[in-house]
């Protein structure tokens, strides 16, 4: 992509998403999304009713009476974007491209972010760690993400949701707001990981499909390739048993990310290429809010 034409697509996508984080997303970002924890705010007299372990003894000690620590909670986050660059990302027949959609995520939450005060990070992954932005503030740092979300070329093409999640389980030393950004077209190996990814930090999980993955159409034989494993094959889609065959491996493949996000404690939002995925992620926040 020649750097003029990068420059306008950041322009666009800054415009867009900018717009979206702070007309739209604000206050609703603000309430999903806790901060690290609790930080030390003042001490005061004990009440009845106050927690014994939040008991100050040193400066109990000093009035004689019993004084408790109080405490109020870290708004500053850090959040990372665990974006899937892997090839198939670059499908798009129903709406936009995967990828398009996943830039304009990843872009509106990186806003989001920043006007929350947080920090923001993001990892590239495909069957391999790509690359590592670490979290910074401020808009610079947001635009040279943008850059990197419109303009990166990937090595790998496969996915590896466990490699993603364990890299960002074991470089994210605090505890962070961490959104998985992937299709979810992945061996489905990754509970293990993304439950111990999620008890150290808070995992969200964003999936973006394109609806003509869910079924194949009646359109003859046709060549087929997977950019992932670099393989062609060709498929007679004018066979029924084919079709239910392909459409009962997506239902049951979608089947299982749910239920090992579900089982993990990590919330999943379902995006299509021609959905709004403004009211998904309203959808979402105001779940978790």
């Amino acid at each position: 992509m020649e750097n003029s034409e990068l420059l306008k697509k950041v322009r666009h996508i800054e415009i867009k998403t900018r717009g979206l984080s702070r007309n739209i997303f604000a206050g609703q970002y603000h309430s999903a999304f806790k901060g690290r924890g609790m930080a030390f705010s003042e001490v005061r007299e004990y009440q009845y009713g106050d927690d014994v372990r939040d008991i100050d003894w040193n400066v109990t000690a000093r009035h004689n009476k019993p004084y408790v620590k109080v405490f109020e909670e870290e708004r500053e986050l850090t959040v990372m974007l665990l974006v899937d660059v892997s090839g198939s990302r670059n499908f798009g027949a129903v709406g936009s491209m995967k990828r398009d959609v996943m830039v304009e995520i990843a872009a509106t939450l990186a806003f989001s972010a920043i006007q929350n005060n947080d920090k923001i990070g993001v990892v590239f992954f495909s069957d391999c760690i790509e690359k590592f932005i670490p979290p910074k503030k401020g808009k610079k740092h947001i635009l040279y993400i943008i850059r990197e979300l419109l303009g990166f070329q990937p090595q790998g093409t496969g996915t590896d949701l466990s490699l993603a999640l364990r890299y960002a389980t074991n470089v994210i030393k605090r505890r962070c707001t961490a959104f998985l950004i992937s299709d979810f077209i992945a061996a489905p190996n990754y509970s293990d990981d993304l439950l111990i990814a999620n008890r150290r930090h808070d995992v969200v999980a964003l999936q973006v499909y394109d609806k003509r993955e869910t079924e194949l159409p009646d359109v003859g034989l046709i060549k087929m390739h997977d950019v992932e494993r670099n393989t062609e094959q060709w498929v007679d889609t004018s066979s029924s048993a084919v079709r239910a065959t392909y459409a009962r491996w997506w239902r049951e493949r979608q089947e299982q990310a749910v239920e090992i996000c579900r089982k993990n404690g990590v919330d999943l939002a379902s995006i299509a290429t021609d959905d709004d995925y403004v009211v998904k992620l309203m959808t979402l926040f105001k779940q978790r809010g």
